[in-house]
């Protein structure tokens, strides 16, 4: 595996995307945003959009159920992620989280980039598909890592785990103590890492989430799981039917190009908003309109992997919110054509469109994070753990 370059060509040509994520990632300064047009509030039934089933307001998918579903447009929080009162945890056992951090220098694969405060690019004119970026350079940063631990684990045992992008993420922490307690997920360890700064084409966080590669997967397996067991003394099962990814946005992307990657790594996916769409960094020829390929190309022409995946996306979604014009930059169409390309090679999925919501919408969040993990773990067994 080749590590990340230290310095950059000036003439690199990239995609560019300025989104700022409410709840996993991170925006540029407010200053700095161009306008961009508003969403548009989509109709689950546009014509070429997946058929999909409508449920009563405020209520989820069941969690064993593959398909397609119409949530909102009112979001109730469930108990399973509302915090309890200071003193009243409703005798539900709280687990333990711990904090560390990691610094660029001491990674071999990625030394850190930035792109340039207030900058971003100008479309190829031979190419909309292409942005040329001009101010993306060797940045040092320093990322926090947050390990949840429940209060169930047992010491020297090999825990299933699931690792999340834009840590922390107490949101998760919350709803496994529920479902935990409750035995409807084994226990297990979460992992919330947080991006190495910046959003988009040109900075860290872009080159970690948006680079259709197995790099990603192969920087949390070499160098974050190591120090997670050392610093929570935890051990971490290596069978990818024990291992899931999250994230919201280009974390989203980021989770299902772990384990599309490395399936021997990854099983489970779960995603919000996710940035199914042409923001690659840096340019690849090979998937020459980044994560859009992924329904373009990539699951339509492969084999189906052993890969089970959920997946939401709101009717205010993100939509062609920058300078290209590709016609590969609405989040709605992306995610829409995912669950199509999922559906015909028969993948266990589920993807849910939620009316009244924007991107990575917190209130969704809350209501649906319970039943899509367990629709995730649904088929797991704890006695199928290989150390």
């Amino acid at each position: 595996m080749t590590p990340v370059p230290r310095s950059l060509s000036a003439s690199l040509l990239v995609t560019l995307i300025a989104v700022f994520n409410p709840v996993f990632g991170q925006a540029p300064p407010s200053a700095q945003h161009t306008e961009r047009p508003t969403p548009p509030t989509r109709d689950p039934h546009t014509p070429g959009y997946v058929v999909t089933k409508e449920l009563p307001d405020g209520s989820n998918p069941p969690a064993n159920a593959d398909g397609n579903f119409i949530i909102g447009p009112t979001h109730d929080v469930p108990p399973e992620t509302s915090t309890p009162p200071q003193g009243n945890d409703n005798d539900i056992p709280r687990g333990a989280v711990i904090e560390f951090t990691m610094n660029s220098s001491e990674s071999k694969i990625y030394p850190g980039i930035a792109r340039d405060h207030g900058t971003f690019g100008t479309a190829d004119p031979a190419d909309p598909a292409k942005l040329i970026v001009t101010t993306s350079h060797p940045a040092p940063y320093t990322r926090k890592v947050t390990v949840y631990v429940p209060k169930q684990y047992m010491p020297g045992s090999v825990a299933p785990f699931i690792v999340g992008a834009d840590g922390p993420d107490p949101l998760l922490f919350s709803a496994l103590d529920t479902l935990i307690a409750q035995h409807k997920l084994p226990a297990m360890i979460a992992i919330s890492i947080g991006n190495g700064g910046g959003d988009a084409q040109g900075s860290e966080r872009g080159l970690e989430y948006d680079t259709m590669s197995g790099v990603y997967a192969e920087f949390v397996e070499n160098e974050v799981l190591p120090l997670v067991e050392t610093k929570a003394h935890v051990k971490l099962t290596k069978d990818p039917d024990g291992r899931a990814t999250t994230g919201g946005s280009s974390g989203g992307s980021c989770a299902l190009i772990m384990a599309w990657y490395h399936p021997e790594l990854y099983h489970r996916v779960l995603t919000y908003s996710g940035t199914f769409i042409n923001q690659q960094w840096p340019y690849n020829p090979r998937t020459s309109h980044g994560a859009w390929e992924f329904h373009e190309h990539l699951i339509p022409e492969s084999p189906a992997k052993p890969i089970r995946i959920w997946m939401e996306v709101g009717d205010r979604d993100l939509f062609n919110p920058n300078v290209m014009r590709d016609n590969m930059h609405d989040w709605v169409l992306a995610n829409e054509r995912m669950a199509t390309v999922l559906a015909a090679k028969g993948y266990h999925y589920q993807f849910v469109f939620a009316r009244n919501a924007g991107h990575v919408d917190r209130a969704v969040r809350q209501q649906t994070l319970p039943e899509a993990l367990q629709y995730i773990w649904q088929d797991y067994s704890s006695s199928a753990i290989k150390n």
